[in-house]
Protein backbone atom coordinates (compact mmCIF):
# COMPACT_ATOMS: atom_id res chain seq x y z
CA UNK A 1 0.00 0.00 0.00
CA UNK A 2 1.56 3.27 -1.13
CA UNK A 3 -0.70 5.86 0.50
CA UNK A 4 -1.15 7.71 3.77
CA UNK A 5 -4.74 7.33 4.92
CA UNK A 6 -6.68 9.29 7.55
CA UNK A 7 -9.93 7.45 8.31
CA UNK A 8 -12.39 9.74 10.14
CA UNK A 9 -9.62 11.04 12.42
CA UNK A 10 -10.28 13.44 15.29
CA UNK A 11 -7.90 14.73 17.94
CA UNK A 12 -8.98 16.66 21.03
CA UNK A 13 -6.75 18.15 23.72
CA UNK A 14 -9.19 17.85 26.59
CA UNK A 15 -12.07 20.01 25.38
CA UNK A 16 -9.93 21.83 22.79
CA UNK A 17 -10.27 20.72 19.18
CA UNK A 18 -7.10 19.79 17.31
CA UNK A 19 -8.62 18.29 14.17
CA UNK A 20 -12.06 16.83 13.59
CA UNK A 21 -13.43 14.14 11.25
CA UNK A 22 -10.52 14.20 8.80
CA UNK A 23 -10.82 11.80 5.87
CA UNK A 24 -7.80 12.12 3.63
CA UNK A 25 -5.67 9.99 1.31
CA UNK A 26 -2.18 11.21 0.40
CA UNK A 27 -0.41 9.77 -2.65
CA UNK A 28 3.33 10.06 -3.46
CA UNK A 29 4.57 13.51 -4.44
CA UNK A 30 4.52 16.86 -2.63
CA UNK A 31 1.43 17.63 -0.57
CA UNK A 32 1.21 20.95 1.28
CA UNK A 33 -0.90 21.67 4.34
CA UNK A 34 -2.20 25.24 4.26
CA UNK A 35 -3.94 27.12 7.05
CA UNK A 36 -3.48 29.80 9.66
CA UNK A 37 -2.00 29.20 13.12
CA UNK A 38 -4.24 26.78 15.00
CA UNK A 39 -5.76 25.34 11.82
CA UNK A 40 -4.53 21.83 12.62
CA UNK A 41 -1.47 21.46 10.35
CA UNK A 42 1.02 20.47 13.07
CA UNK A 43 -1.56 18.23 14.75
CA UNK A 44 -1.98 16.23 11.52
CA UNK A 45 1.80 15.97 11.16
CA UNK A 46 2.25 14.77 14.73
CA UNK A 47 -0.52 12.22 14.22
CA UNK A 48 1.24 10.86 11.11
CA UNK A 49 4.53 10.42 12.99
CA UNK A 50 2.90 8.70 15.97
CA UNK A 51 3.86 11.53 18.34
CA UNK A 52 0.14 11.95 18.97
CA UNK A 53 -2.58 9.33 19.11
CA UNK A 54 -5.96 10.13 17.57
CA UNK A 55 -8.93 10.51 19.89
CA UNK A 56 -11.03 8.78 17.23
CA UNK A 57 -10.31 7.18 13.89
CA UNK A 58 -7.28 5.47 12.39
CA UNK A 59 -4.16 6.51 10.44
CA UNK A 60 -2.05 4.21 8.30
CA UNK A 61 1.24 5.23 6.69
CA UNK A 62 2.03 3.03 3.68
CA UNK A 63 0.10 0.24 5.36
CA UNK A 64 1.61 0.73 8.83
CA UNK A 65 -0.58 1.85 11.71
CA UNK A 66 0.80 4.80 13.65
CA UNK A 67 0.74 2.80 16.91
CA UNK A 68 3.62 0.68 15.57
CA UNK A 69 6.58 3.01 16.30
CA UNK A 70 9.49 0.77 15.22
CA UNK A 71 8.07 0.03 11.77
CA UNK A 72 6.84 3.61 11.44
CA UNK A 73 10.35 4.99 12.08
CA UNK A 74 11.77 3.08 9.12
CA UNK A 75 9.22 4.72 6.83
CA UNK A 76 8.92 8.27 8.19
CA UNK A 77 11.27 11.23 8.58
CA UNK A 78 10.09 14.30 10.48
CA UNK A 79 11.62 17.77 10.35
CA UNK A 80 9.85 19.82 12.99
CA UNK A 81 9.93 23.61 13.35
CA UNK A 82 11.40 23.50 16.87
CA UNK A 83 14.88 25.02 16.94
CA UNK A 84 16.62 23.40 19.90
CA UNK A 85 19.63 21.06 20.05
CA UNK A 86 21.78 19.34 22.70
CA UNK A 87 24.56 21.55 24.05
CA UNK A 88 27.94 21.39 22.28
CA UNK A 89 26.75 18.85 19.69
CA UNK A 90 28.20 19.08 16.18
CA UNK A 91 26.13 18.60 13.05
CA UNK A 92 27.77 15.26 12.32
CA UNK A 93 27.32 14.02 15.87
CA UNK A 94 23.66 15.06 15.87
CA UNK A 95 22.88 12.82 12.92
CA UNK A 96 25.14 9.97 14.05
CA UNK A 97 23.46 9.87 17.48
CA UNK A 98 20.03 9.84 15.87
CA UNK A 99 20.97 6.83 13.73
CA UNK A 100 22.70 5.10 16.66
CA UNK A 101 19.48 5.15 18.68
CA UNK A 102 17.90 3.03 15.97
CA UNK A 103 20.58 0.36 15.78
CA UNK A 104 22.67 1.21 12.73
CA UNK A 105 26.32 0.06 12.82
CA UNK A 106 29.17 2.58 13.05
CA UNK A 107 30.27 2.14 9.44
CA UNK A 108 26.69 2.35 8.18
CA UNK A 109 26.03 5.45 10.30
CA UNK A 110 29.08 7.19 8.87
CA UNK A 111 27.95 6.48 5.31
CA UNK A 112 24.37 7.58 5.96
CA UNK A 113 25.46 10.72 7.84
CA UNK A 114 27.78 11.88 5.06
CA UNK A 115 25.13 11.30 2.42
CA UNK A 116 22.55 13.32 4.36
CA UNK A 117 24.99 16.17 5.01
CA UNK A 118 25.96 16.26 1.35
CA UNK A 119 22.33 16.47 0.21
CA UNK A 120 21.80 19.63 2.28
CA UNK A 121 25.24 21.07 1.47
CA UNK A 122 26.57 20.99 5.04
CA UNK A 123 29.60 18.69 4.75
CA UNK A 124 32.07 21.54 5.32
CA UNK A 125 30.26 22.63 8.50
CA UNK A 126 29.60 19.09 9.77
CA UNK A 127 32.19 19.20 12.57
CA UNK A 128 31.23 22.63 13.87
CA UNK A 129 28.92 23.01 16.85
CA UNK A 130 25.29 23.44 15.87
CA UNK A 131 25.05 26.28 18.42
CA UNK A 132 27.27 28.32 16.10
CA UNK A 133 25.17 27.66 13.00
CA UNK A 134 23.04 30.36 11.41
CA UNK A 135 19.26 29.89 11.53
CA UNK A 136 19.26 28.62 7.96
CA UNK A 137 22.02 26.10 8.71
CA UNK A 138 20.13 24.84 11.76
CA UNK A 139 17.09 24.35 9.55
CA UNK A 140 19.18 22.37 7.07
CA UNK A 141 20.75 20.16 9.75
CA UNK A 142 17.26 19.25 10.95
CA UNK A 143 16.39 18.36 7.36
CA UNK A 144 19.55 16.24 7.08
CA UNK A 145 18.61 14.38 10.24
CA UNK A 146 15.12 13.67 8.93
CA UNK A 147 16.36 12.14 5.64
CA UNK A 148 19.43 10.31 7.00
CA UNK A 149 17.69 6.92 7.24
CA UNK A 150 16.19 7.21 3.70
CA UNK A 151 12.52 7.28 4.71
CA UNK A 152 9.65 6.79 2.26
CA UNK A 153 7.64 9.59 3.88
CA UNK A 154 9.13 12.98 4.74
CA UNK A 155 7.11 15.34 6.94
CA UNK A 156 8.35 18.94 6.98
CA UNK A 157 6.91 21.59 9.30
CA UNK A 158 7.81 25.06 7.93
CA UNK A 159 10.98 23.74 6.22
CA UNK A 160 11.76 26.97 4.33
CA UNK A 161 11.88 29.17 7.44
CA UNK A 162 15.13 31.10 7.85
CA UNK A 163 16.67 30.07 4.53
CA UNK A 164 18.28 32.70 2.34
CA UNK A 165 17.06 32.83 -1.30
CA UNK A 166 19.89 30.69 -2.72
CA UNK A 167 19.60 27.98 -0.08
CA UNK A 168 15.80 28.10 -0.35
CA UNK A 169 16.05 27.45 -4.08
CA UNK A 170 18.46 24.55 -3.45
CA UNK A 171 16.12 23.11 -0.80
CA UNK A 172 13.10 23.33 -3.09
CA UNK A 173 15.11 21.57 -5.80
CA UNK A 174 15.94 18.83 -3.26
CA UNK A 175 12.26 18.44 -2.38
CA UNK A 176 11.38 18.05 -6.05
CA UNK A 177 14.14 15.48 -6.52
CA UNK A 178 12.98 13.47 -3.51
CA UNK A 179 9.42 13.49 -4.86
CA UNK A 180 10.74 12.36 -8.24
CA UNK A 181 12.41 9.45 -6.42
CA UNK A 182 8.96 8.36 -5.22
CA UNK A 183 8.81 9.84 -1.72
CA UNK A 184 5.75 11.28 -0.04
CA UNK A 185 6.59 14.83 1.05
CA UNK A 186 4.12 16.55 3.37
CA UNK A 187 4.94 20.21 3.86
CA UNK A 188 3.45 23.04 5.86
CA UNK A 189 4.48 26.57 5.02
CA UNK A 190 3.21 30.14 5.21
CA UNK A 191 5.23 31.12 2.11
CA UNK A 192 2.29 30.54 -0.20
CA UNK A 193 3.83 31.37 -3.55
CA UNK A 194 6.58 28.79 -2.92
CA UNK A 195 4.08 26.18 -1.77
CA UNK A 196 2.13 26.90 -4.95
CA UNK A 197 5.27 26.43 -7.03
CA UNK A 198 6.34 23.06 -5.60
CA UNK A 199 3.09 21.33 -4.59
CA UNK A 200 1.39 18.54 -6.49
CA UNK A 201 -1.64 19.02 -4.26
CA UNK A 202 -2.75 21.08 -1.28
CA UNK A 203 -4.85 20.42 1.82
CA UNK A 204 -6.68 23.46 3.20
CA UNK A 205 -7.41 23.46 6.93
CA UNK A 206 -9.40 25.84 9.07
CA UNK A 207 -10.12 25.57 12.81
CA UNK A 208 -9.31 21.85 12.81
CA UNK A 209 -11.44 20.98 9.80
CA UNK A 210 -10.36 19.94 6.32
CA UNK A 211 -12.21 22.41 4.07
CA UNK A 212 -10.79 21.40 0.66
CA UNK A 213 -8.03 19.32 -0.91
CA UNK A 214 -6.68 18.54 -4.35
CA UNK A 215 -4.75 20.37 -7.06
CA UNK A 216 -4.89 24.15 -6.65
CA UNK A 217 -6.80 24.78 -9.87
CA UNK A 218 -9.11 21.85 -9.21
CA UNK A 219 -9.96 23.17 -5.74
CA UNK A 220 -10.66 26.62 -7.15
CA UNK A 221 -13.10 25.35 -9.79
CA UNK A 222 -15.01 23.41 -7.14
CA UNK A 223 -15.74 26.50 -5.04
CA UNK A 224 -19.43 27.22 -5.41
CA UNK A 225 -21.18 30.57 -5.27
CA UNK A 226 -17.98 32.58 -5.50
CA UNK A 227 -17.16 34.77 -8.50
CA UNK A 228 -13.87 34.54 -10.35
CA UNK A 229 -11.52 37.52 -10.14
CA UNK A 230 -9.78 38.77 -13.28
CA UNK A 231 -7.33 41.67 -13.59
CA UNK A 232 -7.50 43.81 -16.74
CA UNK A 233 -4.99 46.59 -17.43
CA UNK A 234 -6.04 48.99 -20.18
CA UNK A 235 -6.05 52.64 -21.28
CA UNK A 236 -9.76 53.33 -20.61
CA UNK A 237 -10.66 51.28 -17.56
CA UNK A 238 -13.78 53.27 -16.65
CA UNK A 239 -15.19 52.93 -20.18
CA UNK A 240 -14.49 49.19 -20.14
CA UNK A 241 -16.27 48.73 -16.81
CA UNK A 242 -19.33 50.64 -18.05
CA UNK A 243 -19.62 48.45 -21.15
CA UNK A 244 -19.22 45.25 -19.15
CA UNK A 245 -21.95 46.29 -16.71
CA UNK A 246 -24.24 47.04 -19.68
CA UNK A 247 -23.82 43.42 -20.78
CA UNK A 248 -24.66 42.20 -17.26
CA UNK A 249 -21.64 39.89 -17.18
CA UNK A 250 -19.89 41.12 -14.04
CA UNK A 251 -20.93 41.50 -10.42
CA UNK A 252 -18.23 43.90 -9.24
CA UNK A 253 -15.40 46.03 -10.61
CA UNK A 254 -12.65 47.80 -8.66
CA UNK A 255 -10.75 50.51 -10.51
CA UNK A 256 -7.05 50.95 -9.68
CA UNK A 257 -5.91 53.80 -11.90
CA UNK A 258 -2.18 54.45 -11.89
CA UNK A 259 -1.28 57.89 -10.56
CA UNK A 260 -0.35 60.34 -13.32
CA UNK A 261 -0.96 57.81 -16.11
CA UNK A 262 -3.71 57.17 -18.62
CA UNK A 263 -3.39 53.43 -18.22
CA UNK A 264 -5.14 51.84 -15.25
CA UNK A 265 -6.22 48.48 -13.90
CA UNK A 266 -9.57 47.03 -12.99
CA UNK A 267 -10.33 43.89 -10.99
CA UNK A 268 -13.42 42.23 -12.40
CA UNK A 269 -15.53 39.71 -10.51
CA UNK A 270 -17.70 37.44 -12.63
CA UNK A 271 -19.53 34.13 -12.29
CA UNK A 272 -19.05 33.31 -15.98
CA UNK A 273 -15.41 33.76 -16.97
CA UNK A 274 -15.87 32.30 -20.46
CA UNK A 275 -18.65 34.77 -21.29
CA UNK A 276 -16.57 37.61 -19.84
CA UNK A 277 -13.62 36.80 -22.08
CA UNK A 278 -15.90 36.66 -25.14
CA UNK A 279 -17.47 40.02 -24.26
CA UNK A 280 -14.09 41.58 -23.57
CA UNK A 281 -12.79 40.50 -26.96
CA UNK A 282 -15.80 42.03 -28.70
CA UNK A 283 -15.50 45.29 -26.75
CA UNK A 284 -11.84 45.60 -27.69
CA UNK A 285 -12.68 45.03 -31.37
CA UNK A 286 -15.57 47.56 -31.36
CA UNK A 287 -13.92 50.34 -29.35
CA UNK A 288 -10.66 52.23 -28.94
CA UNK A 289 -9.82 50.48 -25.67
CA UNK A 290 -6.29 49.07 -25.72
CA UNK A 291 -5.79 46.16 -23.33
CA UNK A 292 -2.27 45.50 -22.06
CA UNK A 293 -2.83 42.70 -19.53
CA UNK A 294 -5.56 40.15 -18.81
CA UNK A 295 -4.74 37.91 -15.87
CA UNK A 296 -6.91 35.60 -13.73
CA UNK A 297 -6.26 36.25 -10.05
CA UNK A 298 -7.62 32.97 -8.70
CA UNK A 299 -5.14 30.51 -10.22
CA UNK A 300 -2.60 30.79 -7.41
CA UNK A 301 -2.50 29.37 -3.92
CA UNK A 302 -2.80 32.71 -2.17
CA UNK A 303 -6.11 33.48 -3.88
CA UNK A 304 -7.54 30.06 -3.04
CA UNK A 305 -6.25 30.45 0.51
CA UNK A 306 -8.11 33.75 0.87
CA UNK A 307 -11.30 32.18 -0.45
CA UNK A 308 -11.24 29.08 1.73
CA UNK A 309 -9.26 30.01 4.84
CA UNK A 310 -9.99 33.72 5.00
CA UNK A 311 -13.74 33.34 4.68
CA UNK A 312 -15.64 33.93 7.87
CA UNK A 313 -17.94 31.33 9.31
CA UNK A 314 -16.69 28.25 7.42
CA UNK A 315 -15.49 25.16 9.21
CA UNK A 316 -16.26 26.55 12.66
CA UNK A 317 -16.43 24.07 15.50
Amino acid sequence: MNEIVFDNVSKFYGEILGVNKVNLTIAPGITSFVGSNGAGKTTLMNLMTGLLRPTRGKITVLGTATDNPEELFRKVGYCSQFDSFPARVTGRRLIDSFLSLHGYSKNRREEMTNKALERVNLLEAADRKVAGYSKGMRQRIRLAQSIAHSPSVLILDEPLNGLDPMVRAETIALFKQLAKEGLHLIISSHILHEVDMISDRVVFLKNGYLVAEGEVQGVRTEIENRPMQILVRCNQASKLVAKLFELNRIVEAKLQKDRGAEVGSVIIRTYDADAFYRDLSQIVVDSSIAVEVIRPMDDDLNAVYQYLIGSEGEGQS
